[in-house]
């Protein structure tokens, strides 16, 4: 083994997953065109479908974004109607996120998005489902985020 192999490509954990993750972001791009969201906001508003109303740090650690990442995503999907913001009562430096009554609606729309894309890609119920676990137990790491 040469000193350099853990320099090429091939042998990066990063390489691939990068890779894949742009795949699946191509993947869901056309269902996401039908609905006029990009996929940050799709993910946003999934959160907001969950949970109804949040505040701006919640949002932050549900979506693992910072908050100057965020703020535009929010700014947008205000624009379009789907979300609402007020300050919150009990914290002025704080926002609440609020669903509205047209983000309950694209709600409808959207529901045939995550089995669409469950088709896309030939992994077993086995394969996905460990997937799954092994890129959780990544973010979930907290030691690696120190």
């Amino acid at each position: 083994m040469d000193k350099y192999d853990s320099l090429l490509l091939k042998n990066q954990l990063c390489f691939p997953t990068y890779a894949v993750a742009n795949k699946i972001l191509r993947r869901y791009q056309p269902l996401l065109d039908n609905l006029n969201l990009t996929y940050t906001q799709y993910i946003v508003m999934m959160v907001m479908w969950e949970k109804g109303s949040v505040n701006e740090k919640e949002l932050c650690e549900s979506l693992f974004l910072k908050s100057n990442t965020l703020a535009p995503l929010i700014k947008r999907l205000k624009e379009k109607g789907y979300i609402s913001i007020k300050k919150d009562k009990k914290d002025k430096r704080n926002i609440i996120i609020s669903l509205t009554k047209e983000g309950e609606e694209l709600k409808e729309k959207a529901v045939d998005v995550p089995p669409s894309i469950a088709t896309e890609f030939n992994l077993t119920e086995e394969e996905a489902t460990l997937l799954y676990k092994i890129l959780y137990k990544i973010l979930d790491d907290e030691k690696g985020e120190k």
